[in-house]
């Protein structure tokens, strides 16, 4: 399970363990947070093509779908 502080989600770097849409390197470009700073909604951007993709951040803590960094 990757570690992660909600409060430095933002233009952190992953790569997916298997490929979305032959994407792997992303980067968080938003983070929304609530009135207690509670993450409400994150986007990932593709390094290469920048499309985004709206994920709940909590998927990025599974480690057999992401690694935290640009690796691989």
């Amino acid at each position: 399970m990757n570690q992660i502080n909600p409060a430095k989600l933002h233009n952190s770097k992953w790569t997916a363990v298997k490929p979305i849409n032959h994407e792997k390197h992303f980067l968080v470009s938003e983070v929304e947070y609530n009135e207690e700073g509670a993450v409400i909604s994150c986007v990932i951007e593709s390094v290469l093509s920048k499309n985004e993709y709206s994920i709940d951040w909590r998927e990025l803590k599974n480690a057999e779908k992401w690694v935290q960094g640009w690796k691989m």
